[in-house]
């Protein structure tokens, strides 16, 4: 189907509604100086409209020397992104995450951790999608993403066609999904929309979303919902 020409920018990019913020409170000192000097070292390449218009496809085995690729959509701060790449110095993880307050606390934790198998896309996970090869990821995680909890604003949330479609065309068969939430109704949607997606639920009894990942860190969010007397799920997905 030809695209409307009102529907993409002059780079060629689609439209795409991005909600939710990009900056927040100003940022420290020591932040800004991280993103200054590390955050273009750890891109995993062209991946913005405005310098891949033609959207071609990243190189990843040259990014991680052919190590398997892990993808996590939207990092928050940081703290399970890095503890997933040093207890995996085997692997290659790339993380997505468009609010750069976000980026400049991974970049601070990214010094103090010494890890060297990160790439961070600074922005919308929909645009890396684009141009990482197909079925190339062998590992997602989707944790605690934000719950949009009005109804009307449901179709924001990652667990739609719009996002499960394309993650979907570049995890490998076979590959793992993870996603963790406190919000019961994003348990709903994600259980109703990722097998539609072509995602298997590997749950065979209450403890297995009960309990967390053998390798799981409780990130600062998990916190503040455990703080709130919010119970968390830990939903488990296999690419089919």
């Amino acid at each position: 189907m030809t695209q409307d020409p009102k529907d993409t920018s002059p780079s060629g990019a689609p439209w795409r509604n991005f909600y939710g913020r990009r900056k927040g409170k100003h940022l420290k000192a020591s932040q800004e100086r991280y993103l200054a000097e590390d955050l273009a070292g750890l891109s995993p390449g062209p991946v913005d409209w405005d310098v891949n218009p033609n959207r071609d496809v990243l190189d990843i085995d040259a990014l991680f020397g052919g190590r398997p690729l892990w993808l996590e959509i939207g990092f928050g701060g940081g703290e399970h992104l890095v503890h997933q790449a040093s207890q995996n110095p085997d692997v290659g993880i790339i993380g997505a995450e468009p609010y750069i307050n976000g980026v400049a606390m991974l970049l601070g934790k990214i010094r103090s951790a010494g890890v060297d198998n990160l790439a961070i896309h600074a922005g919308d996970a929909r645009d890396l999608m684009d141009v990482l090869p197909e079925a190339s990821v062998k590992k997602a995680f989707l944790l605690y993403p934000d719950p949009w909890p009005k109804a009307r604003h449901h179709r924001r949330r990652f667990v739609t066609p719009e996002h499960l479609e394309p993650l979907a065309r570049v995890m490998a068969p076979g590959a793992e999904l993870r996603v963790a939430t406190d919000i019961p109704d994003y348990v709903r949607q994600t259980l109703l929309e990722v097998p539609r997606a072509g995602f298997e639920w590997l749950a065979e009894g209450p403890e297995d979303w009960r309990q967390p990942w053998d390798d799981w860190i409780s990130t600062r969010y998990e916190q503040k919902a455990l703080r709130e007397a919010r119970v968390p799920h830990y939903l488990t997905f296999r690419r089919g």
